[in-house]
């Protein structure tokens, strides 16, 4: 019987979706240390791994008795997948279960930033609302703009059919390769080109080498000084000092931020911002998408198992 090492609690219908085969969940919500993927490596058939479990190339130079990492989330950018795949590993991802959850996230995160929604709630807690009148907290009326999607695969799409759809926004936006959508929106020919055209940016690009920093201080000085950026992708795709210093300049007017360059430590500069709003990596976070995402884990585990083709391979 294949043992498997589920990394993190996942939801019971995950669990029980495992039914069968030799099953360890790891009773910690933090990240795997080196220590202990080393050794998960060397005793398990099977690990189903999360975000922050840092599977580096050096975590596949010791003894390896493992033969797949079926990762719990569409982003892979924690795995070294040409060491894992050199040492005889196969991955797997879970596409498509997380488009809308993380799509929805960013049209909060946009009303909340263009809106000043995070500090209007600091203002009511903290007692210091003093009633309304007509001049108080004006933010930007979203509807209207343009919003430039920074990648247009499946979460950026989601994300540009909403505005698109929802909110009468045209969209521009910027990809690595040629797109073509099914919606009105027009692919600019570079990232400040995007930059510079619209009210309101979202990140919605894979993580990784190759994306990281990809937004820095020449591509924030693009903005438009009444612009909003919104970071749903990964944290690294940001140069986070760049975009305190933006800030602090006023070069954009403000953020919504969902995934942080050194999670979970989250820069006291940010935290300081009244025009920048802040979720915990809320992206999936509703139980039915987590369910989906772990039974699409599953799904590759029970296709590894049973000498099938993998239905999610990275």
């Amino acid at each position: 019987m294949m043992k498997v090492l589920v990394t993190r609690p996942l939801p019971k219908q995950v669990i029980e979706g495992l039914s069968g085969l030799d099953v360890t969940v790891r009773d910690s919500n933090v990240p795997m240390t080196v220590d202990e993927i080393a050794a998960a490596l060397a005793a398990y058939d099977i690990l189903l791994p999360t975000l922050g479990d840092a599977l580096s190339a050096e975590a596949f130079t010791g003894s390896i008795r493992c033969k797949l990492l079926a990762n719990f989330g569409v982003g892979y950018n924690h795995i070294d997948v040409a060491a894992a795949q050199a040492a005889g590993l196969a991955v797997t991802n879970t596409p498509g279960a997380v488009t809308d959850a993380t799509a929805d996230i960013a049209l909060t995160l946009m009303l909340m930033a263009c809106r000043r929604a995070g500090e209007g709630e600091r203002m009511v807690r903290g007692g210091q609302w003093a009633g309304w009148h007509p001049t108080q907290m004006l933010g930007m009326h979203m509807s209207g703009k343009t919003v430039g999607i920074i990648g247009m695969g499946r979460i950026g799409q989601a994300i540009a059919r909403r505005c698109h759809f929802g909110f009468g926004m045209q969209v521009v936006f910027h990809n690595r390769s040629q797109k073509e959508v099914d919606f009105p929106a027009t692919q600019l020919p570079s990232l400040h080109a995007v930059m510079g055209a619209a009210d309101v940016i979202v990140l919605a690009m894979p993580g990784g080498a190759e994306t990281r920093h990809m937004i820095d201080a020449k591509a924030l000085a693009a903005m438009q000084p009444h612009g909003v950026l919104v970071n749903i992708a990964r944290g690294d795709v940001m140069d986070e000092a760049a975009l305190i210093e933006a800030l602090q300049a006023g070069q954009l007017a403000g953020a919504g931020l969902d995934v942080y360059e050194r999670e979970p430590d989250v820069p006291q500069a940010l935290i300081n911002m009244e025009n920048v709003t802040l979720l915990p990596h809320l992206g999936t976070a509703a139980l039915e998408v987590r369910v989906d995402m772990g039974l699409m884990a599953v799904a590759n585990i029970r296709a590894f198992a049973a000498g099938e083709e993998l239905p999610n391979a990275v």
